[in-house]
């Protein structure tokens, strides 16, 4: 039993899809955010970085560049199939000749087999499901929104700039074309207590998504965040706290769900707090331990809510 798969891998996952390891190329797509340019906000949200969650993607130059850059280093000889990954700020947030131009850019090697976008709900429409839908004949598709918490008093704190129900529209929308939809949930989002986690997690499972990223709130520099921290307004949690949430989110989404990845990675350059969130392995090993000493997995609780 102690070898038993207490969750669904994603590595797993797509190395069953393609018959082989599959990983990511990160891809810096050149967009901004409508919570930055002004048109619904400005500053992003608050626990969101000048350069938005690819900090770690240091280049700026063409995203065909960028794609055969890849291809030199010593990351793509660990795989033969890869994933053009498009994940700093909004990446649908453009017209759609300029989006179909960015994709392309990317699509160029005939090892890429997949395209993800992360993006906004609020910036998914149809003619851009049309878009994305387009690319399926050839590619694997998905299209990541980040939801983060289900509670609409959360997302003004946190500086959103979208509500609960435009997620639902957004997720609706990519039904209709069949492309999959992978969510975004955070634990310690400021003045979230247990109960708005558990609701977030009920939230999510009403609707049809294929994959979930857990992510543990941390603060990095030069954002609202770290005001937050430093004014006292803020308390980032534990790691045995993070632990906890992040079994019962495992134990109560549904069974059928992909668990992209069970923690963020701040840039150890710019992570303020909490310490803990630069130690991978001690999330990774404390939460298999945690779910092999309690006998947990995926969805064990969530026939149960239905």
């Amino acid at each position: 039993m102690e070898n038993i798969e207490r969750y669904k891998h994603l590595n797993k996952y797509l190395k069953d899809k393609f018959g082989e390891r599959t990983l990511k190329i990160c891809i810096d797509g050149g967009f901004t955010c409508p919570n930055r340019d002004g048109l619904v906000g400005t500053g992003g949200c608050i626990f969101c970085s000048e350069r938005g969650s690819g900090d770690h993607i240091k280049s700026v130059v063409e995203i065909s560049t960028q794609v055969q850059n890849y291809f030199k280093t010593y990351k793509a000889k660990r795989a033969n199939k890869f994933i053009a990954y498009f994940q700093n700020f909004t990446n649908t947030y453009a017209d759609l000749n300029t989006l179909k131009s960015k994709y392309d850019s990317a699509l160029i090697d005939d090892r890429i087999v997949a395209l993800a976008v992360a993006t906004r709900p609020d910036c998914v429409t149809e003619d851009i499901c049309k878009l994305l839908k387009s690319y399926t004949n050839k590619y694997y598709v998905w299209v990541e929104l980040g939801l983060q918490t289900s509670n609409n008093v959360t997302g003004t704190i946190i500086n959103r700039g979208y509500c609960s129900e435009d997620f639902t529209k957004a997720v609706s929308l990519l039904n209709k074309y069949n492309i999959d939809v992978v969510t975004h949930i955070m634990v310690g989002l400021p003045n979230e207590s247990l109960d708005d986690l558990k609701n977030t997690v009920d939230f999510i499972n009403l609707h049809n998504i294929q994959g979930l990223k857990i992510h543990s709130t941390y603060v990095v520099k030069n954002t609202v965040l770290e005001k937050m921290l430093n004014d006292g307004s803020y308390v980032p949690i534990t790691l045995e706290y993070y632990l906890e949430c992040v079994s019962y989110i495992l134990t109560h989404i549904s069974p059928n769900i992909i668990i992209h990845r069970v923690s963020g990675d701040a840039p150890k350059d710019l992570l303020v707090a909490p310490t803990w969130n630069s130690h991978k392995k001690w999330i990774i090993n404390g939460l298999d331990k945690l779910l092999r000493s309690q006998d947990l997995w995926q969805g064990m609780y969530y026939y149960k809510n239905k």
